[in-house]
């Protein structure tokens, strides 16, 4: 059974949160701690509810796949897709300020979810389960808490965190302040850690739930954020060493049907069904209307400009659909767009699902992949010293060889700039639609602004583009101590 299913069963149980908006504002502080939890069930469903959140769901899950999850609007920001209306036409030109809702929302709806997990935190450690069950179930939590604090925070920056008896007191009103940087990356990584010492090994790992890898990945990701090039090293060599993860001989293979499940490369995947509890609408958004056998929307394409960085025999665009006959029997590509392809090839990137009865997919949500962390490394081993290196370069063609490509030569990097060029390329093929995560690579690297310029020559973008605004309702609720990122006034 999907685990997931079990997590919507608690939550309508419990009562802690519900899908109609009118139940969402309910907190963990209405649940009397006197009597809950008590038993090794109650403390198994509020760990549940901690990775409600981080599934994938329109309404409420910010990984979903649909606009409303943080795949689709950062892979906007790039030139991995592109868009003719809403958000991700928008987020292409870099068009966002404080009353685009579409990108404030991700903020307003989930920084609360931080102050659940703490006072989850809380009520598991004041519980009378055993230690060994409170430890456990204390470390999911920190992971959860650890993984949504990062993905906020590489959004917007440093975000505010309510302390414990702050929480505790709800009935008195009082503004916070966001954290210092320093506070931020803290906070994040002692949850991380925390979590990696406690959390099961991967092999032990139920499918769905965290594992030590998973802490490890999320915290490679904060360092590469920092720059922190010798704690990435670190990171990624103690991933390598559990000597379980490989790379999937066949790459598009990970996004067929329950092959997730399967496959020693995936870290961390989100499980879907049909039923809605987590689900997979990418299907939905990409595809074409007319798309046979089974259309969508089509309310995003990729770019030709990013079609066009790929090398002829790369295996990892063969998801970006540069033809197809469509249900009236045209043919359209690049030279006949119609209107699916004026901007790009349709970006797939999973399983066509086709025999699906709804507009949602079972094809499971991959979020972390074993080869980020050899990509990583490399990245790490490079910046480290300011030098291209072979044990770089080696780690890089492990990722090209399983997408048919040939060896790159140290002799071709002569320089620094050189060699992070040619590995952002090398992200953004390996990486396009799945977590989002490349608008941070690019940002890390310094390319954020120069690369919309180039591809759309937006007028809209700017530097102070690379963090997103936070809305005027947070603001106004800040009352002078929360203050709004820099440029949008």
């Amino acid at each position: 059974m999907k685990i997931y299913k079990l997590f919507l069963s608690c939550f309508l149980l419990l009562g802690v949160v519900s899908c109609s908006d009118d139940l969402i504002s309910v907190n963990y502080s209405e649940i009397n701690p006197s009597i809950f939890p008590q038993t090794e069930a109650d403390v198994e469903a509020m760990v549940n509810a901690c990775y409600y959140p981080l599934r994938g769901a329109w309404s409420n899950g910010i990984h979903s796949t649909s606009e409303r999850g943080i795949m689709f609007v950062n892979d906007a920001t790039t030139e991995i897709l592109y868009g003719t209306y809403g958000i991700q036409y928008n987020a292409s030109l870099h068009n966002y300020d404080p009353t685009t809702t579409d990108v404030t929302y991700f903020y307003d709806d989930f920084h609360k979810m931080i102050s659940r997990m703490t006072l989850t935190i809380d009520r598991i450690q004041e519980s009378n389960v055993s230690d060994q069950l409170k430890q456990k179930a204390i470390a999911e939590v920190r992971c959860a808490r650890g993984l949504l604090g990062y993905e906020l925070y590489d959004m917007y920056g440093p975000v505010a965190v309510a302390p414990l008896e702050v929480l505790k007191n709800p009935l008195i009103e009082e503004p916070l302040a966001r954290l210092t940087k320093e506070e931020m990356v803290k906070f994040i990584e002692d949850d991380l850690v925390a979590a990696a010492e406690i959390l099961p090994n991967p092999e032990d790992a139920e499918y769905g739930r965290f594992s030590k890898a998973l802490a490890k990945m999320v915290h490679i990701r904060l360092a590469l954020h920092e720059k922190q090039w010798g704690k990435v090293i670190e990171l990624a060599d103690d991933i390598i060493e559990y000597e379980y993860f490989s790379l999937d001989d066949d790459y598009a293979g990970m996004w067929d049907l329950e092959a997730a499940r399967y496959s020693k490369e995936v870290i961390w995947a989100v499980p879907c069904d049909y039923e809605g509890t987590s689900e997979n609408q990418w299907q939905l958004m990409a595809l074409p209307s007319n798309y046979a056998p089974k259309g969508g929307w089509g309310t995003v394409q990729s770019t030709w400009w990013f079609y066009d960085t790929f090398e002829a025999n790369d295996s990892r665009k063969e998801m970006l659909i540069a033809e197809y006959t469509g249900t009236d029997g045209v043919t359209y590509n690049r030279n006949n767009p119609g209107t699916y392809m004026v901007y790009g090839p349709i970006p797939l990137k999973i399983n066509e699902d086709a025999q699906r009865t709804t507009g949602v997919s079972t094809v499971d949500i991959i979020i972390y992949r074993y080869a980020d962390v050899l990509l990583s490394k490399a990245e790490a081993l490079v910046n480290a010293t300011g030098t291209p290196n072979q044990e770089a370069l080696d780690l890089i063609n492990e990722v090209r060889n399983r997408a048919n490509l040939g060896n790159k030569e140290l002799s071709d990097y002569n320089s620094l700039d050189d060699f992070n060029d040619m590995l952002l390329t090398e992200r953004s093929h390996e990486f396009w639609c799945e977590n989002g995560q490349y608008r941070a690579d690019l940002i890390r690297h310094g390319k954020f602004v120069s690369r919309c310029l180039e591809v759309t020559e937006s007028e809209y973008t700017n530097e102070y583009k690379v963090v997103y605004p936070f809305s005027l309702e947070t603001i106004t609720e800040g009352k002078g101590k929360f203050i709004q990122n820099p440029g949008y006034y």
